[in-house]
């Protein structure tokens, strides 16, 4: 998404960017997509796109899937290093500042109550059962995203894309290829084979 588009898409809020309420709803927003994200640091992608692509039309789906892809790659927590990326692209640095204390305060939260109640919550059944729960949940969401990205894969009739998809699934589940290696493969594969502006 170029820029004049991103501004667009703010003005439609009725927000200006630089101001104490653009970065508010930046924090707000990131701060509820990092605690919700249960299960997996996978699971911030449907809820960046959900948010910064459904609802604010901030960034594109393609900016989402490159933030996933470089969030998994680099070292460090996925909804982090997302964060950091989110952040930079809306605001600079100011904005990689707000996202990133955004990201982490609800984990600081979370634990530091559930390491004062230790005892309570890690023998507590009904705590066990909402962990569950929300698990399954976090779960569907990521299969109802993956879904959606395939389709609009196969609506382009793009093959190369598609292919790369289904070798890296394969990989992973059925001869437990380590997600790094994939990863790390379809970067190199990508630059070989999809430098085609029709891909983009």
């Amino acid at each position: 998404m170029d820029t004049a588009k991103l501004d667009e898409a703010i003005q439609k809020l009725d927000i200006k960017p630089g101001t104490g309420h653009f970065y508010w709803i930046l924090f707000k927003s990131t701060f509820l997509i990092s605690a919700f994200t249960v299960g997996g640091g996978m699971v911030i992608i449907p809820l960046l796109k959900t948010k910064f692509v459904d609802e604010y039309g901030w960034i594109n789906d393609k900016e989402t899937l490159d933030i996933a892809a470089i969030a998994q790659s680099l070292p460090g927590v996925m909804a982090v290093n997302a964060s950091i990326m989110l952040g930079y692209r809306m605001s600079g640095l100011a904005g990689t500042l707000v996202t990133t204390l955004a990201t982490v305060l609800p984990p600081l939260i979370t634990m530091t109550i559930i390491a004062f109640f230790y005892d309570l919550f890690a023998h507590n059944y009904y705590v066990q059962m909402l962990l569950k729960g929300m698990q399954c949940g976090a779960t569907a969401v990521i299969i109802n995203v993956a879904i959606n990205l395939v389709k609009k894969l196969t609506n382009k009739k793009q093959l190369i894309p598609i292919l790369i998809c289904v070798g890296t699934f394969i990989a992973a589940l059925f001869f437990n290829v380590n997600l790094m290696y994939c990863v790390l493969v379809d970067a190199l594969l990508g630059l070989l084979l999809l430098r085609d502006p029709k891909y983009n």
